[in-house]
Parts: C-alpha cells; sequence; structure tokens
C-alpha cells in the first residue's frame, strides 16, 4: 500500500514543502529510502524501525521503499523521522490515513521512540505559512519556538506512542502550542553585566559609538595597547536600540538553523554579539561547509560583529566582507547548493596603528621602522576602509581619568537617546526592510540627506582636500543624518554634517 505524509525541509532559512512517499510491497524484508537525502537521512531507516518496534507499535518485515519529493533537491537531516515513522504506519493500515489532511510533521526519532528537537523549526513555520499550510506537529522541545508564529496551529508530542495514539483512540497526548507575548519577554532579559558608565575618559570615542548605535555605523577604534578599545566595543550592545520583533524573528531564523537556539526562551531577546579568534576557519566565519551552515557574519545579523584586532585575521576573509556590509547578506556557493544567508550587522574593528601599538601616541614612542608600519596598515584595503563609516582614535587615559570620580552617563541614559533616533528611523522608513541610516540606498539619501548651502561648501572643501570617494560621501551623509536625528532635527544642520566629516580623517592620516 502506498501513504504520502508532508514534512519540511529547508535551503539556508528558506524552506520548501518534502513529501514522504512510502510503498509497503511483499518480498525480503528491506528498507530503502531515496530522494538525495544526506548521511543522517540514510540512517533514519535505523531509528524508525526501533522507534517504531520500541513504541508498541507493528513494523512490517515486508519491503519497503521510501521517497522523499522532489527528489532532485539535496535534503539534510534528521527532521524528516517522525514523518517516515507516520507514512509507514498509515501505509500499514495502523492509523487512519484519512485523519491527517495536510498536516506537517517534524521530527527526530530515539530508538525507544522519543521524538527529539530538530533545528530550523522557525524559518520552516514560517516558510510553511507563506505557502498556506496551517497545522504543524513538532517535538515538545521546540514548543517556545513556535509560539511566536501566529495564524497557524501547532501541536507538539513527546513520543511516536503518544502521537499514534492521539490518532488511534482520539486520545489528547498532543499539546496546543500557546501565543508567547514578545514584549513581557523582552523585558524580563534586558539586563547587562557591564556599563558604559565604568568606561573612564574617552568621551569622544563614547560619542562615536552613540552615533554608530543610532545608525546602524560600522566602527574602527585605532588606538595603542590598553586605550580602553576592546572595552569599549563589549559596552557597545548595552547602548543598541531593542530590536523590532520582526528584527527579532530574522535573527532567530538564522540561530535556529545554526542549533544555538535557547530552547528556554524560543526567539532571539538581544542583539548578537559575536567576537570570532582570529585563528577561526573562514568557512566558520563566512558560512559554508557540508551542509552550509550559516557563519559568524550571518549569526551577528541584527547585532555586531565585534573583530579585535583586525589585522590579525587574514586578508581573504577581510576582503570578503565587502558583500556582506554593503549588501547586508553573503553567498554561500557550494557544489551541491547555493545558499543565502542575512548578513545586516554592526561591524566594530579596533587596531593598533603599528605592531608596536604606539605610532601616533601622545605618550609613548613608536619602535616600528616605515616599512614595518605599511606592511601593517596596508592589510585594511582602501575598499574596506571605504565601508566603515567611523574611523576613531583612542589614545591612552591619563591617570586623572582612571581616578575621576566625575558621575559619567550609564548605559541606560545613552540608549535612551539611541532609541529615540532609531524610533525616527523606523517611522523614515516605514514600509520597508531598512531599518537604520546606514542601509538607505542611493535614492533615500538623496531624500533624506538633503544639504543646505552652507553645508554643501562644507561637503564640497572636505570631499577635495580628503580625496573622498563616491562610497565615503554617501557614508558621511548617512552619518550626518543619524547626527540630525539625535539631535532632534529634521533637516542636516552644517554642524552635523562637520562633525560627520572628521570621523573620515583617520585613515587619510595612517594610511595615506
Amino acid at each position: 500500500m502506498l501513504s504520502k505524509v508532508l514534512s519540511y525541509g529547508l535551503n539556508g532559512i528558506e524552506g520548501f514543502v518534502v513529501t514522504v512517499e512510502v510503498d509497503i510491497s511483499s518480498g525480503l524484508p528491506k528498507f530503502d529510502i531515496v530522494g538525495l537525502g544526506d548521511t543522517a537521512i540514510k540512517e533514519s531507516k535505523e531509528r524508525v524501525k526501533s522507534a517504531i518496534k520500541n513504541s508498541g507499535l507493528e513494523y512490517p518485515m515486508t519491503n519497503i521503499t521510501c521517497n522523499l519529493a522532489p527528489a532532485d533537491r539535496k535534503k539534510e537531516g534528521a527532521l524528516y523521522d517522525l514523518g517516515i515513522a507516520m507514512a509507514i504506519l498509515f501505509a500499514t493500515n495502523q492509523i487512519d490515513y484519512k485523519k491527517i489532511d495536510d498536516t506537517i510533521f517534524l521530527g527526530e526519532l530515539s530508538l525507544n521512540g522519543d521524538i527529539k528537537k530538530v533545528n530550523g523549526v522557525l524559518p520552516i513555520l514560517i516558510s510553511a505559512k507563506e505557502k498556506g499550510y496551517k497545522k504543524f506537529i513538532i517535538p515538545d522541545d521546540n514548543y517556545f519556538e513556535a509560539s511566536f508564529i501566529s495564524g497557524i496551529t501547532v501541536y507538539t508530542v513527546k513520543s511516536l506512542e503518544a502521537l499514534a495514539n492521539s490518532y488511534k483512540n482520539g486520545d489528547n497526548f498532543l499539546k496546543l502550542v500557546q501565543p508567547s507575548n514578545y514584549e513581557q519577554l523582552k523585558k524580563k532579559n534586558s539586563q547587562f553585566s557591564i556599563d558604559i558608565k565604568n568606561v573612564k575618559g574617552q568621551q569622544s570615542a563614547k560619542r562615536a559609538l552613540e552615533i554608530a548605535a543610532a545608525g546602524g555605523h560600522n566602527v574602527l577604534m585605532i588606538g595603542p595597547p590598553g586605550s580602553g578599545k576592546t572595552m569599549l566595543a563589549k559596552c557597545f550592545p548595552t547602548i543598541l536600540p531593542d530590536m523590532t520583533f520582526n528584527e527579532a524573528l530574522e535573527v532567530t531564523k538564522i540561530h535556529s538553523v545554526a542549533g544555538e537556539l535557547d530552547l528556554k526562551d524560543g526567539i532571539i531577546l538581544n542583539r548578537p554579539f559575536r567576537t570570532p579568534h582570529h585563528t577561526a576557519s573562514t568557512v566558520s566565519l563566512v558560512g559554508g561547509g557540508t551542509n552550509s551552515k550559516p557563519g559568524e557574519i550571518s549569526l551577528a545579523h541584527n547585532g555586531v560583529l565585534f573583530l579585535d584586532e583586525m589585522p590579525e585575521y587574514s586578508r581573504h576573509f577581510i576582503e570578503t566582507l565587502r558583500q556582506p556590509l554593503e549588501d547586508g547578506q553573503i553567498t554561500v556557493a557550494r557544489a551541491h547548493q547555493t545558499v543565502t544567508y542575512p548578513s545586516s550587522f554592526i561591524l566594530i574593528a579596533s587596531m593598533n596603528p603599528c605592531p608596536c601599538g604606539n605610532y601616533g601616541s601622545k605618550k609613548n614612542e613608536c619602535r616600528c621602522t616605515p616599512a614595518q608600519i605599511h606592511k601593517y596598515l596596508s592589510k585594511l584595503s582602501g575598499p574596506i576602509m571605504d565601508r566603515i563609516d567611523l574611523h576613531i582614535e583612542v589614545d591612552n587615559v591619563t591617570y586623572d581619568d582612571l581616578n575621576s570620580v566625575e558621575n559619567c552617563e550609564s548605559s541606560a541614559q545613552v540608549k535612551a537617546r539611541v532609541n529615540k533616533a532609531r524610533e525616527l528611523q523606523l517611522n523614515r522608513f516605514k514600509g520597508t526592510k531598512i531599518y537604520s541610516n546606514s542601509k538607505m540606498n542611493v535614492l533615500q539619501t538623496k531624500k533624506y540627506c538633503a544639504l543646505d548651502d552652507e553645508s554643501k561648501k562644507i561637503m564640497q572643501l572636505a570631499f577635495d582636500n580628503l580625496n573622498l570617494s563616491a562610497r565615503a560621501h554617501d557614508r558621511i551623509l548617512k552619518v550626518a543624518r543619524t547626527i540630525a536625528d539625535l539631535d532632534g532635527e529634521q533637516n542636516i544642520l552644517p554642524k552635523h554634517i562637520a562633525e560627520a566629516i572628521q570621523y573620515r580623517s583617520l585613515d587619510r592620516k595612517y594610511w595615506v
């Protein structure tokens, strides 16, 4: 007998429906799975066989052929186990086939019949909902992840035996997923263990980070060792604006696919802060591998990617950042599939100005030769520097700064201004997929970053004297727009454009 059950697959964070077809025919006992599955799918026949037997159900000792359609699309993971098991039970008339409707089954089976969690449930539910599917049965451990998607009916179940009894006897072993309140959950998880008020001195750097947080701009901090670059970067998440629900869903989809989602909350509540080590492989940073998994730059989506001592990273990886910094996404092309992941992050990079770290310092003398300095700085190319909006010089703090009793602004105070500025931007770009000034396209930049005559003169003077590129010109305008938003001004004033220009002078100081 032939039976068909629906399941779902993933290509990156985009899903596609998979029809699990099982045919039971006479012949020697055999179980074949076809349909371009990976090793985990090939091994699922052993898990399914043991799970059916250990759940008190009948496993047919005949010829079983299972096809995962469409047969020309690569399928990965153990999430098809439950669908395969249910198709066998339907094919052997142990469960009434008419009861399933268009239910989508997702879950990995253990040998004793328990249904274990799977990765990627959130993007699957979102994709399936968009294609008109309404009913799902998923593992109990994925309950909270599914609770943030409205307009569909999702049930969770703990074991194959419980699911079979629900269909056979009408017993209610299924748990209906109830919606979760994202705003309430976010309020309970908004505490940080550090605060920007604990950073002594560095007022200009703090100001630049506030601008970066308000507009989503990239930052490069240049300064000697011990000047506080790393501490400033670690405090940066505490002043970032709150994530909107749509932003949280985008982030959660990526972390769910990568298997890094906390099952207790079921959603990412705070903006990601990823700080990979410079010895990490390019695949782990960019994404890819056998299963084309997202890398660090995708896991930092809608959050922060912090590269401490940026020149220590491989030149190949640094140049790979060009596409995501410009387009907000990364395309991972491999032999069997091509996957595009969103990678719209704020890049926070730090570096020493030379190998010894004291080039340009007001306190210490540099011991490096001009050739050593040039070789060190040349690891960052002009195109990469052009894509970084704010270049900050962070010098050593003084003894008086460290022992000052003056109360500095807390992260909460700075964040309040950042949230206010970001709210203006959300209203400005309402109806688009843009959340911050840094992501404006050419037409939007022209519309929202218009300059008066005095500001145009300042801009022209800077463009000629600093030899700015067209990209640098547009990025200065976006930074000026953010500074104006922080001041609550509708139009960009000369003081805003002047402040934005001063953040583009360091690459001319060190790299020219």
